[in-house]
């Protein structure tokens, strides 16, 4: 007897709404992504994608949102049982990174930076994610500095905000499919500034 496919629930079918409109925000971009796109994507009517969000704008930030926990909660969870904070530290630092030019994470992060000077929701959400990233570094450097792991050449949260502005900048190189950056060179070019203002050799 062949069973019958179980319908999915709400918040499964909404799960499956953001992942339909991360896509469709990599494909035609923040301004150009309409409602067409998202039911496309998610293989459903536009008025079943209006069921459960009957505002598109809830529905794309909702996206972008999600898109951006990987760079922040993921990375914490990651680092929660580690004790020494060098290794925390090369552990963020590689984390931050796309693992290649496709990487779709990434991808919309550079969609919602393009777009964040003219929406300021986007704008509020990549700010709150860059004092979040920051204050992630801060706490391992202050931690590694109290306990003599490391020597900072300045203050903590000075390194923690230039840590962040690489990571930043060396994602969107590799995103950019830049021939000489990958994500190893990348991690490799942050770890040597790291390396100098703490005084730490970070092996890896």
């Amino acid at each position: 007897m062949v069973k019958m496919a179980q319908r999915k629930s709400r918040s499964d079918r909404r799960i499956d709404l953001i992942e339909a409109a991360r896509r469709a925000i990599i494909k035609h971009g923040v301004d150009g992504v309409q409602l067409s796109h998202v039911a496309e994507e998610a293989r459903l009517t536009s008025g079943a994608v209006l069921y459960h969000y009957p505002d598109l704008g809830e529905l794309l930030v909702e996206a972008q949102h999600s898109g951006m926990e990987r760079f922040y909660e993921q990375r914490l969870r990651q680092i929660a049982a580690l004790t020494d904070p060098a290794t925390k530290l090369v552990l963020t630092i590689k984390s931050g990174l796309p693992t290649g030019p496709l990487d779709p994470d990434v991808r919309l992060l550079n969609e919602l930076g393009g777009a964040a000077g003219r929406h300021r929701v986007y704008g509020v959400l990549l700010t709150s994610l860059y004092d979040r990233q920051v204050s992630m570094y801060q706490s391992i450097l202050d931690t590694g500095s109290a306990l003599g792991v490391f020597r900072l050449t300045a203050d903590a949260l000075s390194i923690s905000r230039n840590l962040v502005a690489l990571e930043d900048a060396y994602g969107y190189r590799i995103t950019a499919r830049h021939p000489l950056i990958g994500p190893e060179e990348a991690a490799e070019l942050i770890l040597s500034y790291a390396r100098t203002v703490t005084g730490n050799d970070l092996l890896h």
